[in-house]
C-alpha cells in the first residue's frame, strides 16, 4: 500500500506537483522521449500512479490508477478514466492490458514485488511493462536521498536502484531492456537530454519488460 501521508501531500500540493513539469519542460521532454521509445503506439494501455495525467495523455493511455483525489481530477480533465485504488489491488480482469506504465511509482509502494505481481496478472501474456524510475545509485538519486526531507513529494519515498528493480522483475519471470536519460542536474537542463541504452550513468531509468519465453526441451 502507498503511504497515506504521501497521498495527503499530493492532494494538498497537487497544483504545485503538476506545474513542476511546466517549470522544467526539458526534463519532461527527456523523460517523455524515453517512454516514447518503449511504449507501443497502439493497444489498450494502463498507467498506475497516473498522477495528473501528464504522461498518459501524451502517450494515448486512456485508463489510470491514482489514489490522490486531486491528481485524479486533473487526469480526468486530460481525458483519463480514473480508478481510485493502489498498485497492489487493481480492479481489472486477468490479462486485460497490452501495456502498463509505472512512472516514479514503485518508490511509494511499500511492497514493490506485490505490486509487480499484480501488474503481471492484468498484463497480457505478450504485453509490455514500462517502468520509469530514479536510480538511487545515480548522481540524481544520491541528490534526492540527501535532500529527501527538504522535498515534500519525496520525503515519503523509498528510492530503489535499477539493479534492485531488475532483480524483482527476474524473480517473477520478466526479461527487459533498459535505457537512461537525465545526465545533468535538473536546474541545469535547458534542452532535452539524450537517451542511452543500459543504466549506471543517467539519473532517470526506463525499463521495458516482457514475460520471458519458456523453453521446453524434448525428452530423450
Amino acid at each position: 500500500m502507498i503511504d497515506t501521508e504521501a497521498i495527503e501531500t499530493f492532494d494538498k500540493f497537487a497544483d504545485e506537483y503538476d506545474t513542476w513539469f511546466d517549470r522544467h519542460p526539458a526534463v519532461f521532454q527527456s523523460e517523455l522521449a524515453a517512454f516514447k521509445k518503449l511504449i507501443p503506439e497502439s493497444g489498450d494501455g494502463l498507467e498506475i500512479g497516473v498522477g495528473s495525467g501528464r504522461f498518459a495523455s501524451r502517450r494515448g493511455i486512456k485508463t489510470g490508477v491514482e489514489p490522490s483525489d486531486k491528481l485524479g481530477e486533473m487526469a480526468k480533465i486530460r481525458g483519463i478514466d480514473i480508478h481510485k485504488c493502489t498498485a497492489e489491488t487493481l480492479p481489472f480482469k486477468d490479462q486485460q492490458f497490452d501495456f502498463i506504465l509505472l512512472s516514479t511509482v514503485l518508490c511509494y509502494v511499500r511492497v514493490p514485488l506485490m505490486a509487480l505481481q499484480e501488474v503481471k496478472r492484468v498484463l497480457k501474456t505478450n504485453g509490455i511493462l514500462v517502468i520509469g524510475m530514479i536510480d538511487r545509485k545515480s548522481f540524481l538519486g544520491q541528490i534526492y536521498e540527501i535532500k529527501k526531507q527538504e522535498n515534500k513529494f519525496y520525503q515519503h519515498a523509498h528510492f530503489y536502484s535499477a539493479a534492485e528493480i531488475l532483480d524483482l522483475l527476474h524473480e517473477i519471470n520478466f526479461e527487459e531492456e533498459v535505457y537512461q536519460t537525465i545526465f545533468s542536474p535538473i536546474e541545469n537542463i535547458s534542452t532535452p537530454e539524450p537517451i542511452k541504452p543500459d543504466y549506471g550513468e543517467g539519473g532517470f531509468i526506463v525499463i521495458s519488460a516482457k514475460l520471458a519465453k519458456k523453453f521446453f526441451y524434448p525428452s530423450i
